[in-house]
């Protein structure tokens, strides 16, 4: 699977800057609303320390990390979702991501224009849900309505799907977003096979970037992120990208904060032709993972050989050791592991975790 994440926020509040440095891409940057028009999408590699590792002790060819693709979507503004600035064609795109970055504004700098007046992070953050939420509402009509001729035929599903849809009309109509409702009601698993359905705008995972100093940081803030459901990192992109380190040291936390809420993991394979980390999600089960490198060996999985790799690499640092047996002289790290019993053999049952270095055997 492939991460995609939309980056959102008011104009001019720092999105294409963001996204040039994630992909270097070099894409438009204005001081004016609307300079990015259609999405630009760059695909941006998982900084993963351990593939390098695991590909030194197995002498691969080649590294293959796992790839998040961001869009870089229009700026939203009041009334998008009845057509102002970009409206629709804007929040048709949020449609085909994951999750959201939405970048807020917190520096202070007069020559730089804000669509509003002046930075007001905690009125952008309303502005921004509330334009999901209002468009959230039409598609939950929408879709309200022919449940309603389902429910009439007989159909309990249906009539299912009725009842949490006007639940979540109410949760949306009070201000709160759906991805609150839908992970945490007693309906969870149908409500989000539901708004996964539709496509609800607001029951994708948000990560607000703000863009300025920590002492940028209004206060109430955080608060008000925590409350409704999101995570935050703070960056001063201007600040990074002058520094030249922002590929390096400020995203590898958006990153990495965007497989936390989202609850990835990812699981690694090595040898001579590639170590490579495939994503998956947490809980995933042995067969379903396999199926992520190729679905037959999903359809015909028998078993997994596992082991973490750190302990992998450190039984490659044990290799010439005076500690290992002059049997053990000369083998492979993987073949120093199974002899120390290292190497686990699981089933279908076995929940992978992250690190996990497997081998697949299947028929």
């Amino acid at each position: 699977m492939r991460l995609s994440i939309g980056i959102v926020g008011l104009p001019n509040v720092g999105k294409s800057t963001l996204f040039k440095a994630l992909t270097k891409q070099e894409i438009t940057i204005a001081n004016y609303p609307f300079a990015t028009i259609d999405p630009n999408v760059g695909v941006v590699t998982v900084p993963d320390e351990r593939l390098k590792k695991l590909a030194d002790i197995s002498h691969s060819k080649k590294i293959v990390p796992a790839v998040v693709e961001f869009y870089d979507i229009a700026g939203l503004v009041k009334g998008a979702n009845q057509g102002e600035g970009l409206g629709n064609k804007f929040l048709s795109h949020i449609r085909e991501t994951q999750a959201i970055v939405v970048v807020l504004r917190v520096f202070k700098d007069p020559e730089i224009i804000h669509v509003e007046g002046a930075p007001d992070p905690l009125r952008d953050l309303e502005i921004i849900n509330a334009e999901l939420i209002l468009k959230d509402l039409e598609t939950i009509e929408k879709r309200l309505s022919s449940l309603e001729s389902e429910k009439r035929s007989g159909d309990k599903k249906a009539e299912k799907n009725f009842e949490i849809l006007n639940k979540i009309r109410e949760e949306l109509g009070s201000g709160n977003l759906a991805v609150k409702y839908a992970s945490h009601s007693t309906d969870s698993g149908q409500a989000e096979e539901i708004v996964r359905e539709i496509q609800l705008l607001t029951a994708k995972k948000q990560i607000y970037l703000l863009n300025g100093g920590e002492f940028d940081v209004p206060p109430g803030l955080l608060e008000r992120i925590k409350e409704i459901g999101g995570d935050y990192v703070i960056d001063d992109l201007v600040e990074l990208e002058h520094s030249n380190i922002l590929q390096n040291v400020g995203m590898s936390g958006l990153i990495k904060k965007s497989y936390e809420i989202l609850d990835l993991i990812s699981f690694l394979t090595t040898g001579e032709d590639e170590t490579r980390a495939w994503t998956i999600e947490k809980g995933t089960l042995a067969p379903q993972a396999a199926g992520v490198i190729h679905t037959d060996f999903e359809k015909n999985f028998i078993r997994a050989e596992a082991v973490n790799w750190q302990k992998l690499v450190e039984c490659a640092h044990l290799m010439g050791s005076p500690r290992l047996s002059s049997g053990q002289a000369g083998q492979s790290p993987w073949a120093i592991a199974k002899q120390k019993g290292l190497i686990r053999v699981e089933g279908k049952e076995y929940i992978v975790q992250d690190g996990d270095v497997m081998v697949i055997r299947h028929g």
